[in-house]
């Protein structure tokens, strides 16, 4: 297998630019637990490494973002991209013992798959923490691990400001098309020639523009309103955190029906996924019924489409915006009318392009409240209940995916530094609904977390009963398109 580096005499000199706004959000979360990116793949075929890693370098030519280390400068405090010509990856192997050490280490008296475990040692593997400030760190590291029954794990990890949930998407489909042995065609088109500009430097003009009074009023009642902001019960606010996951998952008849009974009513699943999670975290606290909360949800968008010049969607790097927005629950909510609530003030919101003005809030608070944990409950860093992506993934990879042996993947990002209380990453995956429900260890528990997810479960597969019937006339009022 030859080589993708260039000989040193052809060596050219790094290409450097300075991280944009939102990137530095993420590179000042990512230290401390919130935006290491993983996508996590068993494998039942011997996966050939130095193939893989060739194909994985080929990958880093094609987006050289992923090829980029983090150069951080003490004297200014800033951050900056450093890409070099030739491609870095190397997979790390690991062997079966050394592979059942770590799944012996993991504590937990769940019974989960190798699979979920070794997803959440990736997730808490931070190459970005107590590092040498004077030394560049890469954003991009695999690693196959080797299991007692002739499988395999393939890990892929990543810096979140240089992989939103649209790129991990893309990194995994033309890995597997570099395995079907059609990555050079297919991708020929979407090569980057460059390290892209952040979203900022693509929003149209105009469309961010806000009075500096305004930006002034937006931060301090974001702030404020915080203050009125319910959480799921913390069990642990002091010992060291980590992040873990709970999987909701679907069959192909259930998701089926669900994705019917969204388009029928014109709401997204988004918005049904949300509203199930915030009547489920009132139903398992255990309040009474008439007391209503205030959840924060956090939804986040991919504006690849809406930018200038429009970026493809095969374009790497992180190019989603958060909108934040709150709803009063109370017990006995109605969840079809909850989810229409949620997915019309995501509409508002986008409609207003505060998706664009308040980027620059947003990220001054997230900063802010990564700077000074206090200013949460609790010290907890939690800045909502909920995250979620207004698109699902929809993998059509099934063929693709028996060239690698691919049995089953999870895909999400780590959240237990400043974030949610539970992160969201929906896929729909042979036409079954499979949720990775990431969130913070001990600040809640896994059987809080189990209990909070089952509860969700059952409220989406009740919001089902009855497929098929006419929505009668009340809801026809209801109803708009999300």
């Amino acid at each position: 297998m030859t080589s993708l580096s260039p000989h040193p005499a052809d060596a050219v000199e790094p290409k450097t630019r300075s991280v944009g706004a939102t990137e530095l959000s993420w590179c000042k979360a990512v230290p401390g637990g919130t935006g290491t990116t993983v996508l996590a793949l068993l494998l039942s075929k011997p996966p050939h490494v130095p193939f893989l890693q060739n194909a994985l370098r080929r990958l880093q030519i094609s987006h050289p973002i992923l090829n980029s280390k983090l150069r951080f400068d003490p004297a200014s405090s800033s951050f900056s991209y450093v890409t070099p010509s030739a491609a870095h990856i190397e997979i790390q192997p690991f062997d079966v013992q050394s592979t059942s050490q770590i799944l012996e280490s993991c504590e937990t008296t769940a019974q989960l798959s190798p699979l979920h475990l070794i997803l959440e040692h990736e997730l808490n593997k931070n190459s970005w923490k107590d590092t040498d400030p004077s030394l560049d760190t890469h954003l991009f590291f695999a690693s196959v691990y080797a299991l007692h029954d002739d499988k395999w794990i393939l890990t892929l990890r990543l810096h979140t400001s240089a992989c939103d949930r649209a790129s991990a998407v893309t990194l995994l489909r033309e890995l597997m098309e570099e395995a079907k042995g059609v990555g050079g065609v297919e991708r020929g088109m979407h090569k980057e020639m460059g390290v892209s500009l952040g979203i900022e430097e693509y929003i149209p003009a105009g469309q961010a523009n806000k009075p500096f009074w305004a930006h002034g009023m937006d931060v301090l009642g974001y702030s404020l309103n915080s203050f009125r902001f319910s959480n799921l019960d913390f069990k642990d606010t002091v010992s060291p955190r980590v992040s873990c996951v709970v999987r909701l998952q679907l069959n192909a008849e259930e998701t089926g029906r669900l994705l019917s009974d969204c388009e029928r009513r014109e709401t997204k699943l988004f918005g049904l996924l949300a509203a199930a999670g915030m009547i489920a975290s009132h139903s398992i606290k255990g309040i009474p019924r008439d007391q209503w909360e205030k959840y924060a949800v956090v939804t986040l968008v991919n504006c690849r489409s809406i930018l200038d010049p429009v970026l493809s969607s095969n374009h790497i790097g992180f190019y989603h915006s958060a909108v934040l927005h709150t709803h009063n629950v109370k017990g006995g909510e109605n969840v079809w009318e909850l989810a229409k609530r949620i997915c019309m003030s995501l509409v508002n919101a986008k409609n207003n392009k505060k998706h664009f003005t308040d980027m620059a809030d947003i990220n001054f608070l997230m900063c802010k409240a990564i700077e000074n944990p206090g200013v949460t409950p609790s010290g907890s860093l939690r800045t909502s209940l909920i995250s979620i992506f207004e698109d699902h993934v929809i993998d059509h990879s099934s063929k693709m995916s028996q060239e690698m042996g691919l049995e089953d993947f999870i895909g999400c990002a780590s959240v237990h530094g400043v974030g949610p209380s539970i992160a969201i990453f929906d896929t729909i995956r042979d036409e079954k609904l499979d949720c990775a429900c990431v969130y913070p260890y001990p600040l809640h528990s896994r059987e809080q977390m189990q209990e909070l997810v089952d509860e969700m479960r059952r409220i989406i597969l009740d919001a089902g009963v009855g497929f098929g019937n006419s929505p009668d006339k009340n809801e026809v009022d209801l109803q708009y398109s999300c």
